[in-house]
């Protein structure tokens, strides 16, 4: 499914830094429209979106057939403070959410929550970006790494 994005969130795909192969994490994915478009951007990589809200998710999983049997797309339902990778699961390179109170200042009880779990989700390298800057800053994680 194409969804035309704002302009807003094409900025953000824009500033995002990907590759060939990369593992993303978005937090706070949505219905999926960001997700899908970053899917045909990353090649060989994946990306896994998670949100809070059961309908959100069940939404982006209809939309995402196709991304999801390539292998590209995957979704969960799950709060980011409550995330954890499956046993298994490879780490991710780098993690975004636009809009996410966990994480954007709305809910700072929630950040001291959310951002060691992020931080345990991510390679020694991986990187968070939150939107709020120009279109999106980076959130450093090192006091979070074990």
């Amino acid at each position: 499914m194409n969804t035309k994005l704002s302009p807003r969130l094409s900025e953000i795909v824009k500033a995002l830094p990907f590759y060939e192969g990369i593992r993303v994490l978005e937090i706070g994915c949505g219905p999926g429209a960001l997700a899908r478009e970053l899917a045909t951007r990353i090649g060989g990589g994946h990306i896994l979106a998670i949100d809070r809200s059961s309908k959100a998710i069940q939404l982006a999983i209809k939309n995402s057939q196709e991304e999801i049997i390539s292998g590209r797309l995957s979704f969960r339902h799950v709060r980011v403070e409550d995330f954890e990778l499956e046993a298994d699961e490879p780490l991710y390179d780098i993690a975004f959410a636009v809009r996410v109170g966990a994480l954007d200042g709305r809910h700072p009880q929630l950040a001291q929550l959310s951002l060691p779990r992020i931080a345990k989700a991510l390679t020694r390298q991986g990187r968070l970006f939150i939107d709020g800057g120009n279109p999106l800053k980076e959130v450093f994680l090192d006091r979070y790494r074990s």
